[in-house]
Formats: C-alpha cells, structure tokens, sequence
C-alpha cells in the first residue's frame, strides 16, 4: 500500500508509476465492493457498444484504453492543487469509473438512472449534471475523505475519450445524438401530455 498509493511527494521525487497504481488499491472491501459493482453495471454495456459500434478489436482495445487512461487523467487535478501537501493520499477507482458511467451518460442520455438505495430515478443527462454539481459542491467544501474532483475530472474524461474514439473510429457525432435523444424525447413527451 505504502510503494502503490498516490501521495504527491512521491510523485514530485520521480515516482510517477503513483499515478496510475493508486487506482488498484481500495480502502477496504466495500469500497472495492462499490466501485467494481458500479464498473460492472456500466461498463459491460459500454463494452457491448463500443464493440458493436467500432467492431470487435477496437470497441474492446478503446475501451481498456478509456479506463486505464482514465485513472491517470482523473487524478492529475487532484495531483495539481494537492503536489504540496505532504498530507495527502488518495486511492481507489473511482475517477476511472467515473470515466466509464459518463460515457454510458454520453450514450444512453434518456435511460434512467438513480442513487442506490433511494427509490428516485432521473434521465441519465440530468443525474450526469446533478453528480458533477454536488461533486463539485462537496470537493470545494472538502466533504468526506473522498476525491470528488477526480469523479468531475473522470467523468468530463469519459464523455471527451468517448466523443474522439467515436469520431476517430466510426465517424459518429456523438454529442449531436446526445442532443437529439435529448430533444426528440422531450418533444414526444410534450406531444403525449398535450402541450
């Protein structure tokens, strides 16, 4: 745990590998519990997608690449306001899960989606801005021994890797159809509520 874990003066004496190992360690089980649970739900719909989408090789060599890609990038900004602080340790997957819901969000914009254990679900879009809200919220009131700044950074991540892995492999606009589902959606509610 203590040569693995992210610690920002590591770091800064060389030892970069931090960055990208810290994703693999967990706090305790529940923790891991969570994360891979949550890793699990979306990302075997992500994968099933992408290699659907982008054909077999590809669709499946993105898709590792967006989540171990994404446990370096959604720690960097952590790694920027925190280099000083010989306080410091962050662990866990949670950046790069982030990473993968978001791209779920990016694609599936009006499937439902809610908090567990709270019997309230939301369009994906709107969960996908009211998480990246409330984490913005609880990292700037440094709420819990959670980094909600590397969920806002993997997420952002996720819809960022997914939109150019799309244009790039199968010349696909993705944030036009996330806009479309968006629009189409609301228009057909509005037509069956009689406005």
């Amino acid at each position: 745990m203590n040569q693995l874990i992210f610690y920002p003066p590591a770091v800064r004496q060389g030892q970069g590998y931090r960055l990208f190992t810290y994703g693999f360690l967990h706090a305790d089980y529940m923790h891991l519990l969570f994360n891979m649970f949550t890793f699990y739900l979306f990302g075997s719909e992500i994968e099933r997608v992408w290699r659907t989408m982008l054909g077999k090789e590809i669709g499946s060599i993105a898709f590792i690449a967006l989540y171990t890609s994404a446990v370096v990038i959604s720690i960097l900004p952590t790694y920027r306001h925190e280099r000083d602080n010989d306080h410091y340790f962050g662990l866990g997957a949670s950046g790069a899960v982030s990473a993968v819901v978001f791209a779920y969000v990016l694609i599936n914009p009006m499937s439902y989606m809610g908090i567990m254990f709270i019997p309230i679900w939301f369009p994906a879009f709107l969960f996908g801005f009211m998480f990246i809200a409330i984490s913005v919220y609880l990292d700037k009131h440094q709420a819990g021994r959670i980094n909600h700044l590397a969920h806002v950074a993997g997420g952002i991540y996720g819809i960022l890797f997914t939109v150019i892995v799309f244009l790039a492999f199968a010349d696909i606009n993705l944030l036009r159809s996330f806009i479309d589902q968006i629009h189409i959606r609301s228009i057909g509610d509005l037509i069956r509520f009689g406005y």
